[in-house]
């Protein structure tokens, strides 16, 4: 298993040390004791999962503190780009994203930690995707930043005339009217 850093303290790309032959291929998808030794220590408790079609984007979304989540994320088919906006105050990375196309070939995970809004865009014809979580679900929690906000300038790889979004996401406010209560620790 190979575990990278990016730019944005706290997150992680990690690949997995992928088997093949002529049935097909095994890998570890998650090892509690190898992402220990690597200094990844959250303990998740919730494994979601979601298929989506072509042109849907999900988020920004996130849940404010104490009831924030850090995020293991990967895609078990097709295709998507990732999204993950850094909302931690003094972080060096604060307002910014970090895009990674994951996919069903590539089998790249992303750990997104506590402090980020998070949402992916659908490539392929359709996605799943599978993501642990490390606290729980709480509505009156839930918040979430405009997909388009044009101060955040992410490029989500989609024609605009084929975005699927919802409600609920249309509706969110840009970054900078958006309630968020995290606080950048070294």
């Amino acid at each position: 298993m190979e575990i990278r850093q990016t730019r944005f303290p706290g997150i992680l790309i990690i690949k997995p040390g992928i088997f093949t032959d002529q049935r097909g291929y095994f890998f570890e998808s998650y090892n509690e004791q190898a992402f220990r030794e690597s200094g990844i220590t959250y303990t998740f408790i919730q494994d979601n999962q979601s298929r989506s079609s072509y042109g849907t984007i999900r988020g920004l979304h996130y849940q404010l503190d104490p009831f924030s989540q850090t995020k293991l994320l990967r895609v078990i088919e097709g295709q998507i780009l990732d999204v993950a906006v850094d909302l931690r105050k003094n972080s060096p990375t604060f307002g910014g994203h970090l895009s990674i196309e994951l996919s069903g070939e590539n089998q790249l995970q992303i750990l997104i930690p506590r402090g980020f809004a998070h949402g992916f865009a659908v490539l392929g014809q359709t996605a799943t995707v599978l993501y642990k979580c490390d606290y729980p679900y709480h509505p009156e929690a839930e918040r979430g930043i405009h997909y388009a906000d044009p101060d955040l300038k992410i490029d989500w790889k989609l024609p605009g005339a084929e975005i699927i979004v919802s409600r609920r996401d249309a509706a969110f406010p840009g970054f900078r009217d958006a309630e968020m209560n995290f606080n950048f620790e070294t």
